[in-house]
């Protein structure tokens, strides 16, 4: 109910949360690519993000991909395929300030 509350008035306290200089961000890497995912009706679609590198993977074996405002939220220890596209801490910190707060769907 707090949460559902918190999205309402246009703050998400999971994404404001403080920059984590010893995670690598997902966000950040030149692997997270952004795709489209259709929906229901016809022409339109979600934004949803994936691993090029192929590490996001289900436990069955399957490419997993991830709400696209929920994408600063991926983070990890290590990665073999981290490729940091610039300044973390700067990056992560915009895109918090323009994603959108809940799943939109585009046409």
């Amino acid at each position: 109910m707090e949460r559902d509350l918190e999205l309402e008035n246009g703050i998400d306290t999971e994404t404001e949360a403080v920059f984590d200089a010893g995670k690598i961000y997902c966000a950040n890497c030149i692997h997270c690519k952004l795709v489209p995912s259709p929906a229901n009706s016809g022409g339109q679609f979600y934004l949803r993000v994936r691993c090029d590198a192929g590490k996001w993977k289900k436990k069955l074996g399957g490419e997993k991909q991830y709400k696209y405002f929920t994408v600063t939220r991926r983070s990890i220890d290590c990665c073999d395929s981290y490729e940091a596209m610039g300044d973390a801490s700067e990056f992560i910190t915009d895109l918090r300030k323009t994603l959108p707060i809940r799943d939109e769907i585009y046409e």
